[in-house]
C-alpha cells in the first residue's frame, strides 16, 4: 500500500478562529474549503498533515460556554466533549474527496521522551506512505500544565520537525504578522518576510483570541522553532482562497519565514525544542570556557542548582550573570549534584562512588544559539 515519496511534505495548522465562530459553532464553509485545498494538494502527490485546534472551542459550543475556561480540568472536559465532533466533521469532509484520514492525539510527553518521539515519527511517516492524511491534535483530555505544548502552534512546529517537513503553514484570522494591531493602528503594515527573529523586537504582538490558546506571539515562536530545523514557515489567513497552493508555490502572501537551519542533528533538535527543562545549573567561568570549547560539564564547574530534576532530565546551563549557555541531559539528580557541585572528580568519586564523571556529557548537550 505504501508508495514512493513524491511532492513535498506540508504541515497545515488550522486555528480555532478558522474552525469555529465566537459561540463555538463550526464554520463549515471555510473548513470545507480548506479540506478541498488539502485534498487537491494530496491528489497532486504532496504529503499533508493537518494539526487542528478546535477541540476545546467545539466543546464550548455544545456546552454553551461564553468564554474559554481557565481551569485545567474544565479545559480537559470541554476537549473531551468536542474532540469526537471535531474529528467526525473532518472525516466526513475528507471522505467526500475519497481521502482517508487518521486521528493522532499527542501530548508533550510523546515528544519529551525519546522512545515516544521516534514512535510518533514512525507512525506519521507510515500514514503518509499509505497516502493517509493525519489529523493531529494535542490530547487535551490528559495533558497537564506541567507537560503540555501550551498551544497547537507549538505542536505544529514539533510535528514539522518530526517528519522533516518542507513547509509549515500556520493559518489564522489575519493576513499575517503586522507591525502593530491593524484593528487599532491604521498605519500598521504587513510584514511579508522575516529573515531573522531579531527583526521583530520592535513589533507589538497582539493578544490571544477568545477561543484560542495561542496568538501571534506563539506563531512567531513556532516559526522560529520550525525554521531552525530547516522548515520554511508561513503565517497566513485561513479564509483566503487558494491559500495553501499559493504558500506552497512561494507566492507573496502572509508572512514568510525562510529556513535558517542550525545544522543540528535530529537528536539535538529534539533536545533543544522537544525536551522541557526541569531545572537550572549555574556554572563558573572555567565551565563557561569548557562548554564553549565543546567540552563536557564537570561537577567542579557547578556553582548552584535550581529546580527539582532527576538524572536524565533536561536542565538549562547558565553563567553566573544568568546568560543561558546550553541545555542538556543531566547525569545527576538535583540532590546528588548539589552534593557534588564544586568538587574535583577524585573527590566526587569518594562522595558518590557510582556517579558519572560528567554532570552533563557533551554528547547530550546543545549550546545556546
Amino acid at each position: 500500500m505504501a508508495g514512493k515519496r513524491s511532492g513535498k511534505t506540508v504541515v497545515v495548522k488550522i486555528g480555532s478562529s478558522t474552525l469555529t465562530n465566537k459561540r463555538g459553532t463550526f464554520r463549515l464553509s471555510p473548513v470545507a474549503g480548506l479540506v478541498a485545498e488539502i485534498c487537491e494538494l494530496h491528489s497532486s502527490g504532496h504529503r499533508v498533515i493537518v494539526v487542528s485546534s478546535g477541540a476545546v472551542s467545539s466543546g464550548m459550543g455544545v456546552l454553551r460556554f461564553k468564554s474559554r475556561p481557565t481551569e485545567v480540568v474544565d479545559l480537559q472536559a470541554a476537549a473531551a466533549v468536542g474532540q469526537g465532533r471535531l474529528f467526525h466533521i473532518y472525516t466526513e469532509l475528507f471522505a467526500h474527496e475519497n481521502v482517508v484520514t487518521a486521528q493522532v492525539l499527542l501530548t508533550a510527553f510523546d515528544v519529551a521522551a525519546r522512545t515516544q518521539y521516534l514512535n510518533a515519527r514512525n507512525t506519521l511517516n507510515r500514514l503518509l506512505d499509505w497516502k493517509v492524511v493525519p489529523i493531529v491534535n494535542e490530547n487535551d483530555t490528559t495533558a497537564t500544565d506541567e507537560l503540555c505544548f501550551g498551544d497547537n502552534d507549538a505542536l505544529a512546529a514539533q510535528v514539522a520537525l518530526l517528519v522533516k517537513a518542507d513547509l509549515l503553514v500556520l493559518l489564522t484570522d489575519t493576513d499575517g504578522l503586522y507591525t502593530a494591531d491593524p484593528r487599532e493602528d491604521g498605519e500598521a503594515r504587513l510584514i511579508t518576510r522575516v529573515e531573522d527573529a531579531s527583526e521583530l523586537e520592535c513589533v507589538r504582538i497582539g493578544a490571544i483570541g477568545p477561543l484560542g490558546s495561542g496568538g501571534m506571539g506563539s506563531k512567531v515562536n513556532s516559526a522560529r522553532i520550525a525554521t531552525s530545523g530547516g522548515v520554511e514557515t508561513v503565517i497566513a489567513r485561513g479564509g483566503r482562497p487558494d491559500v495553501l497552493k499559493d504558500c506552497l508555490a512561494g507566492e507573496e502572501i502572509g508572512t514568510r519565514f525562510p529556513p535558517r537551519p542550525l545544522g543540528l542533528p535530529d537528536y539535538k533538535l529534539w533536545l533543544l525544542y522537544g525536551k522541557p527543562a526541569r531545572g537550572k545549573v549555574v556554572v563558573d567561568e572555567g565551565a563557561v570556557k569548557a562548554l564553549r570549547g565543546k567540552g563536557s560539564l564537570l561537577p567542579v564547574g557547578v556553582i548552584a542548582v535550581e529546580g527539582d530534576f532527576a538524572a536524565g532530565d533536561a536542565v538549562l546551563v547558565v553563567g553566573e550573570d544568568g546568560t543561558e549557555l546550553a541545555k542538556g541531559l543531566v547525569s545527576y539528580s538535583r540532590e546528588d549534584l548539589d552534593r557534588a557541585k564544586g568538587l574535583k572528580s577524585s573527590r566526587v568519586a569518594e562522595v558518590l562512588p557510582q556517579a558519572s564523571p560528567e554532570a552533563i556529557h557533551r554528547d547530550y548537550m546543545v549550546l545556546a544559539c
